[in-house]
């Protein structure tokens, strides 16, 4: 139990760091929540110009995701390296620094899922990828990756032991939890996207 409340400590407080806003003022990129969307994620970072920072952004952000899900794993247990990764998404859209008010949680996702199923992980980015490259549009990108990512889950199987974790030791409603996490924080892009309102991605710099 206490190995599984540090996992779930780290897990917020890595999380909660907010490295987007944090490395594009380092590299003197202004205020991020002040261009494009607003969001603190690698994908607004991009619309500054910098792609190397926008790299570095989303590498972080995946990291946060993923490491909590390998202390528990390695360090404590499976319930552990569970609820360590969904600390970790909560403390990315809910980042105590900034007034609980962050990111949509879409690359930290990538890393929890990362964490719990690395070949999992793989298809849901190639979802994303694909769709991107089709529509340019992020959310729905991110939208369709999470869906997806339930019934490739559902046939992957267990992933922990299932005297410890009952049903969760299974993969997809750990999955399912996250997909529905990315949902809700898209959730005006979603009704940009049914009314037809949502814009596709130029990455061009905010002016």
């Amino acid at each position: 139990m206490g190995g599984t409340i540090i996992t779930i400590i780290i897990g917020y407080l890595l999380g909660s760091i907010p490295f987007g806003l944090l490395l594009a003022r380092s590299a003197g990129l202004g205020d991020v929540r002040k261009i494009g969307s607003g969001n603190i994620g690698a994908t607004n970072v991009l619309r500054t110009g910098n792609k190397t920072v926008a790299a570095l952004t989303l590498a972080c952000d995946v990291l946060k995701g993923l490491i909590p899900v390998l202390i528990g794993c390695y360090a404590f247990t499976s319930a552990a390296a569970m609820l360590g990764g969904l600390a970790a998404l909560a403390g990315h859209i809910f980042p105590v620094w900034l007034g609980f008010k962050g990111g949509k949680g879409v690359a930290t996702a990538l890393g929890v899922l990362l964490g719990w199923s690395w070949p999992l992980a793989l298809i849901v980015a190639a979802a994303w990828l694909l769709m991107f490259v089709i529509f340019r549009i992020s959310s729905l990108s991110a939208l369709t990756a999470a869906v997806v990512g339930v019934p490739v889950a559902f046939m992957f199987g267990m992933v922990g032991n299932p005297d410890e974790l009952f049903v969760f030791a299974t993969l997809w409603p750990r999955v399912l939890i996250v997909a529905l996490v990315v949902i809700i924080t898209h959730r005006a892009n979603i009704a940009r996207l049914l009314n037809g309102t949502e814009p596709r991605s130029s990455f061009s710099k905010a002016k």
